[in-house]
């Protein structure tokens, strides 16, 4: 018996944050099969499908399909997870795929056969755990996530030699103290990139008669990343990427706007179960209003707040801002009523 169409109606849209995407599918009758409108995650615009049969249900995820997606010349290479949630809390079920890791998805994609058939209302959750695009010249894939925003952000025209600079002590003029090390830097440079520095340089303060700036809260490991990305020197992205906390609150304290906007937007990008607690925490302290608002759209519009572990939740209650655990419970209770 050949499998029927369901229309492309609003319940087909798709609805996505940074790295994670969910397909809210209507009863899905015997025989029929049902696509999602496109949805844009990364660099790729992917679409789902489900089909049932009498005994099995079969879940698709695919890149729109182009004719450079046909040759793999520039397909993604995907690390995700794959769930289908059955009803909702309290009592949801979910039926998890063992995941899949760097796998390039050509024209025919990902498919997942559920040996069983789902009945009711249901949710498709795909969550990407990164995406990446193959070296044309033949070296290892690379992660579309690792750098791209920092890149973007990081003074353009910044100089190879200023790098060299930073990273061989050429003509240094100031040492930085940091917690566990120093490690020198240039006034110019430094008053350049930050009026913070710049006024401690310009009036007879204690580092400018000491040519030293203590800079005792940060790791020397932060420090030097703090650093490399004022001088524009952000190789591979893997430094900034373990030091962001640390440099968000450097953006904010030596007012450094594009680097406050760089962690913003890199901490946007993997948002997990893991981490939004944290995360929603240090957007309410440093006044980051998209990170907030997409902590809170994981935990709320996606239900993530029924999968957190009991001793995350009840060390957020007891150590949060009163005011950021009531905008929680209240957007938890508007949720649950309008479900």
């Amino acid at each position: 018996m050949a499998a029927t169409w369901g229309p492309m109606t609003d319940g087909a849209r798709v609805e996505t944050a940074p790295r994670l995407a969910q397909w809210r599918v209507d009863p899905l009758p015997c025989y029929t099969y049902r696509k999602s409108l496109p949805f844009l995650i990364g660099l790729w615009n992917w679409c789902i499908s489900v089909e049932r049969n009498n005994k099995q249900t079969c879940v698709k995820l695919f890149a729109e399909n182009t004719s450079s997606l046909k040759n793999g010349s520039s397909a993604p290479i995907a690390s995700f997870i794959a769930k289908l949630i059955v009803s909702l809390p309290p009592n949801q079920q979910t039926i998890v795929h063992p995941g899949i890791f760097d796998k390039q998805l050509k024209y025919d994609g990902f498919v997942w056969t559920i040996d069983s058939t789902v009945t009711g209302r249901f949710v498709i959750e795909i969550e990407f755990l990164d995406l990446k695009v193959a070296d044309p010249s033949g070296g290892e894939p690379a992660s579309i996530w690792a750098s791209r925003q920092v890149k973007q952000c990081s003074d353009s025209t910044a100089l190879s030699s200023l790098a060299r600079m930073l990273h061989e002590d050429v003509l240094t003029d100031i040492t930085i103290n940091a917690a566990d090390g120093s490690v020198g830097a240039h006034r110019a440079v430094l008053a350049t990139r930050s009026p913070v520095f710049r006024s401690m340089f310009s009036h007879d303060l204690r580092e400018k008669e000491l040519s030293t700036v203590d800079i005792t809260d940060m790791s020397l490991d932060a420090c030097r990343a703090f650093l490399s990305y004022i001088y524009g020197d952000v190789r591979g992205g893997e430094e900034f990427l373990a030091n962001r906390l640390a440099l968000l609150r450097a953006a904010d304290k030596y007012d450094i706007g594009d680097l406050r906007e760089a962690c913003h937007e890199s901490l946007l990008e993997d948002i997990d179960a893991r981490n939004v607690l944290e995360r929603l925490q240090t957007a309410h302290l440093y006044r980051l209003p998209r990170l907030k608002g997409g902590c809170l759209r994981f935990l709320v519009d996606f239900r993530k707040v029924y999968e957190m572990h009991d001793d995350d939740l009840n060390a957020f209650l007891q150590t949060a801002d009163r005011e950021l655990v009531a905008e929680v419970f209240h957007g938890v209770l508007a949720a649950w009523s309008g479900r």
